[in-house]
């Protein structure tokens, strides 16, 4: 039987995260990615609570919490040390982890530095982009990689020139919802950015701020460190997802020794909104085993 959803507050690390938890058993903390809060995962946890202790929360300076001061680094790390907080609060048992693009690159970044805390990984789509490059790619970087991984190269020199360059432009200029729809064509497609409801548009713009395209960004990743992770791990991908998503994908399947790889059907990046069915299924497959 589903329990009732309870909605409530966690003081931690100076601040106050909202979550959600629902049902009982072993444990799975869900990890929203950006333009996200852990609304993202309603209809997620509302499947897996029949079985799961299911936890969402909603990041630093994600509606329905305190925004970022001006001035303030958007930092990864920060995130990345709530998240361990947060799993620490919770109980001594390792958890399930379960994360979405900037929350599944979260989770592998805890990985590196506290498997003890984790029984289980799944992950949708990782931007895994500071295997290769720096946040704002050096010529030198690009051409090595270029010469190297060809593909991965240009889909990253892509998601630059169209995407995140203009989008930052946008928020810079305080046009958030241009940003938005840059960031979102880039990151699901046209098609599937078409195609969103209103309601989760909005959800995606309470969440952009210029703080997150201007600061710090994504901590870089280090193969040796990635090789050393033994932890259990699904690494998903949408079917119709952007390339570059596939392309990093299939470098994250070279490192991670204990992997297993689904690609999801009719989903591009947001693989649990597109096709919760097939998601869902995936996730208890995997956690059953």
């Amino acid at each position: 039987m589903i329990t009732t959803a309870n909605t409530t507050t966690l003081s931690l690390n100076k601040y106050e995260f909202n979550y959600v938890e629902k049902g009982s058993g072993e444990k799975i903390i869900f990890i929203h990615g950006s333009a996200s809060d852990r609304r993202t995962w309603n209809k997620t946890i509302d499947t897996l609570a029949e079985d799961y202790q299911t936890i969402a929360y909603s990041r630093r300076y994600h509606w329905p919490n305190k925004k970022i001061n001006n001035g303030a680094d958007y930092s990864m790390q920060q995130h990345v040390d709530d998240l361990k907080a947060i799993i620490q609060f919770l109980g001594d048992e390792p958890v399930n982890l379960v994360g979405h693009s900037y929350g599944a690159l979260m989770a592998i970044e805890l990985a590196c530095h506290h498997p003890e805390l984790i029984h289980k990984m799944i992950l949708s789509e990782p931007p895994a982009i500071r295997l290769f490059v720096s946040n704002i790619p050096k010529p030198s970087e690009l051409l090595r990689l270029l010469f190297n991984k060809p593909k991965t190269a240009l889909s990253i020199i892509k998601l630059g020139a169209t995407g995140l360059g203009p989008a930052t432009k946008a928020a810079e200029a305080g046009d958030m919802e241009k940003a938005m729809r840059l960031f979102g064509k880039a990151a699901l497609g046209k098609r599937t950015f078409k195609n969103m409801s209103a309601e989760r548009r909005e959800q995606a713009l309470v969440n952009l701020t210029t703080a997150e395209f201007t600061g710090s960004g994504f901590l870089s990743l280090d193969a040796e460190e990635l090789e050393a992770i033994q932890i259990p791990t699904l690494l998903l991908n949408g079917a119709l997802s952007p390339k570059i998503y596939h392309h990093l994908a299939d470098s994250l399947g070279e490192l991670l020794p204990n992997l297993q790889r689904t690609t999801i059907t009719k989903a591009s990046h947001i693989i649990h909104e597109d096709n919760l069915g097939a998601y869902c299924t995936a996730l208890r497959n995997f956690l059953s085993n």
